[in-house]
């Protein structure tokens, strides 16, 4: 492997590189102690970009903006390429990388929901990409076997190594060089594992990539950053001011109890007692028992099963739409949008609730998200719209109720806008966490408190009705009958002391 970058050996600021790098690429979530700590977990890896403004020194300052809290740091390996790679196979790619060294991707969550995943502004600033300080070659070195260390204020807080990962290294630059041309000096930064968190003005922060295995350790040094209060904040007469939730604060922090908030209560999930009762019990008289008990409104009205043999019982995870409107959906309708995260994060038993406004003049779904939710143990799909590619998706064998057939995209009448949210399917609202049950008479929506009380009781009155039925049909009038009068109550209940 040859080298061919020409220096500039001027800017401080890049003394850890070779010279000012032309593009940082960085990956979004490649380890896999990260994606545990998430709740996701990539199919392929994805990227953003970060100006070389952004580079610093070790031994340099960061400062956290003026009304700011969530400066998180992220210890990461930096990957410096050393010849141009365009299309370049997974098998050569390594042979395109000249060195490797530290790197501490920080970023600042306040200003992180309203980038959208680019990170344009709570990654970009002055100072953000600290790399250094010395660069290993990357010939010395097994790109598996690499160390990867951070230390707060002395405190080890990340020990990974690049076997961590979830892609290999080499599949970071292979991947990029389908899509454009990495030229000597580029930098990419391959993402961190867990125990990322936020820090604060006086923090020391040190990040040390090495290969204790290989001949001589190599190692890159300890790239040192120090945390300071800057002065200056954001004026909102020129853009977003930073904003930040609790669920910010959890991400950056790296949980909840990190950050010092309350955990958040655990979801309902049904047992598997419950969920063999549920799939004996018909909709109709779970529907006559919650109607008993003034829920009245917890029917998906409009909605027809694909596979009308099949019964579904899950907890609702939900996807909402909105109307289509062309600015918003160019905004959000494309790349990793709702829909799609929905149907990769639906879980096992779960069944996707789509709030499509009883709209049928579009599909909602397909059968790549069918076979998607189908791999995932999805217990079914209930929308009010359409779905493309019906045959293709009952094909899948996944239960499916929808409004019907149509051949349309999403984008004719929907956006796809959040997840996780109460939805409203077929005039009914449906929360997260609700427990659905499905048969040819429909769907129906159980509050996760009411699940036990009104199953029991619909088998219950199942056996009354079984008994009921067999009195008919030996002959009996069912008047005094159905309704049981007291005798035939008094006959009935006998009739089960007696089994």
């Amino acid at each position: 492997m040859t080298a061919d970058i020409i220096t500039t050996g001027v800017d401080p600021r890049f003394s850890g590189l070779p010279g000012r790098p032309g593009k940082i690429v960085a990956v979004h979530l490649s380890y896999a102690s990260r994606a545990d700590q998430r709740g996701r977990r990539p199919a392929a890896p994805s990227y953003f970009f970060k100006p070389s403004s952004s580079v610093a020194a070790s031994g340099g300052t960061i400062e956290r903006p003026g009304g700011t809290e969530l400066l998180a740091f992220e210890g990461e390996i930096a990957l410096v390429i050393g010849t141009a790679a365009r299309r370049v196979p997974l098998a050569d790619a390594w042979d395109h990388v000249a060195w490797v060294t530290a790197a501490n991707d920080f970023g600042l969550y306040d200003l992180r929901a309203n980038d959208k995943g680019s990170n344009v502004r709570s990654k970009g600033g002055d100072g953000f990409t600290p790399v250094g300080p010395e660069l290993v070659d990357a010939r010395t070195v097994d790109p598996a076997a690499l160390r990867l260390r951070t230390w707060v204020n002395g405190e080890l807080r990340q020990d990974d190594t690049s076997a961590g990962l979830i892609f290999p290294l080499a599949q970071f630059v292979a991947d990029l060089s389908q899509h454009f041309t990495l030229e000597p000096g580029d930098v990419i930064l391959t993402g961190t594992p867990a125990g990322s968190s936020v820090v604060v003005p006086g923090d020391v922060v040190e990040v040390e990539v090495d290969a204790p295995d290989a001949p001589g350790a190599p190692t890159s040094g300890r790239l040192l950053t120090t945390v300071t209060q800057g002065e200056h904040g954001f004026d909102d007469a020129v853009g977003s001011l930073p904003a930040v939730d609790d669920h910010q604060r959890a991400e950056a922090w790296g949980s909840r109890a990190a950050a010092g908030l309350e955990p958040e209560p655990e979801p309902f999930r049904l047992s598997a007692e419950l969920r063999e009762k549920l799939g004996r019990a018909p909709v109709a008289g779970l529907s006559a028992q919650l109607r008993k008990r003034g829920l009245d409104n917890v029917s998906i009205d409009g909605v027809r099963p694909m596979h009308p043999g099949a019964k579904v019982v899950g907890t609702a995870r939900t996807l909402r739409f909105v109307p289509n409107r062309e600015d918003l959906f160019k905004s959000h309708g494309g790349g990793y949008n709702a829909q799609k995260r929905a149907f990769d994060a639906v879980g096992e038993g779960e069944v996707i609730v789509i709030e499509a406004r009883g709209e049928t003049g579009s599909g909602t779904l397909g059968d790549i998200l069918a076979l998607r939710a189908h791999a995932r143990g999805a217990a079914g799909i209930v929308t009010d719209g359409g779905v493309r590619d019906h045959d293709a998706v009952a094909a899948v064998g996944i239960p499916v109720y929808s409004n019907g057939a149509h051949p349309a995209v999403l984008g004719r009448r929907h956006v796809p806008w959040d997840t996780d949210v109460a939805v409203a399917c077929g005039g009914a609202t449906v929360q997260p966490g609700d427990v659905l049950v499905g048969d040819r008479d429909g769907v129906v929506v159980i509050p996760p408190a009411l699940v036990e009380e009104v199953v029991d009781a619909t088998l219950a009155q199942e056996d009354e009705d079984a008994w009921i039925a067999e009195q008919v049909t030996a002959g009996h009038p069912v008047d005094g009958l159905f309704p049981m009068n007291a005798e035939w109550r008094a006959r009935y209940e006998a009739w089960r002391a007696s089994r």
